[in-house]
């Protein structure tokens, strides 16, 4: 018996929607650059394409990181928890720049005496990526 190429999807638990949650996380420095979500076609498409791809819940429709900003992640692993109900994608960022403000990731507010803090620079004004 062949097992179909796409067998490996039903070991993910979606959730109600069908979505899973995914991060993206630098495969070098391990930092964490953002966080989204995906589909079962965005997650196929991830792992045939070799770069992320998520579903845009905003946009209702899937979202090929970078397809706007240039700003593409090439995949080097899927992973998921002990759960299977979150997926890590371990990636290499284009353009070093992975949040939509412009910064390098999008875990740049940091919580500081009740208050929050913006604590990474903007590496490139956002009005210069998206046209």
């Amino acid at each position: 018996m062949t097992v179909p190429a796409t067998a490996w999807l039903n070991a993910i638990k979606w959730d109600e929607q069908g979505l899973v949650p995914a991060i993206a996380q630098d495969m070098v420095t391990s930092e964490v650059l953002m966080f989204a979500w995906m589909n079962r076609e965005a997650l196929a498409k991830t792992a045939e394409l070799g770069e992320a791809v998520y579903f845009s819940r905003s946009r209702r429709r899937l979202w090929h990181k970078g397809e706007e900003s240039g700003h593409t992640q090439i995949v080097k692993e899927i992973r998921t928890d002990c759960d299977s109900d979150v997926v890590l994608l371990k990636i290499d960022q284009t353009g070093g720049i992975a949040c939509h403000t412009g910064r390098r990731s999008c875990f740049f507010n940091r919580l500081d005496s009740a208050q929050w803090s913006d604590v990474e620079p903007v590496l490139k004004d956002p009005k210069e990526i998206y046209k």
